[in-house]
């Protein structure tokens, strides 16, 4: 597989409709399907549903990054977030911050993302970890990159790979 820089058109994205037609028909109905069924649940299965849909997600996508959370403290977490019933459970500041994250999406799901909206998720998403400098072992050496904590102090510069792997500021 290629990372979307090594792509000799990289940053300007193409792809081949006829291609993505019939997983994208699958994933329409598969949805359509959901839907359906959601509508007939109660309001506590609703939101059982929803909770479970939220902490999935947010679990396996923090697996993808290498961090391995804890299921249940991420739903008692986003329970909480909406306003349900939670137990207990205390979450870590990681647990917490996807599940704040999850629940803003779902809450603006239907906004333009912003600037303002990524820099957010971003913040919940590494709250409790050092994250500068943070290096990206996959970018090219010589890559033009901006970095910025916050999104009215941007930062550019350009990565030199390092001799022991990994990149550094130049």
């Amino acid at each position: 597989m290629r990372w979307n820089w090594q792509s000799p058109d990289w940053p300007n994205f193409h792809w081949d409709r006829t291609r993505l037609s019939s997983a994208e028909e699958r994933i329409l109905l598969g949805s359509g399907v959901v839907l359906g069924a959601v509508k007939h649940l109660g309001e506590d299965q609703r939101n059982l549903f929803l909770v479970e849909a939220m902490s999935a997600e947010a679990v396996t996508t923090s697996e993808i990054e290498g961090e391995i959370l804890n299921r249940a403290s991420v739903q008692s977490s986003i329970q909480r977030q909406l306003g349900l019933a939670a137990d207990k459970r205390r979450a870590t500041p990681g647990e917490q911050g996807i599940a704040e994250t999850m629940v803003d999406l779902y809450r603006s799901f239907s906004e333009p993302v912003t600037h303002e909206m990524l820099f957010r998720w971003r913040r919940l998403v590494t709250v409790g970890r050092e994250t500068w400098p943070m290096w990206d072992d996959t970018a090219p050496a010589g890559s033009r990159c901006r970095w910025s904590p916050e999104p009215s102090a941007p930062r550019e510069f350009i990565l030199e790979r390092r001799p022991r792997g990994g990149f550094r500021r130049r």
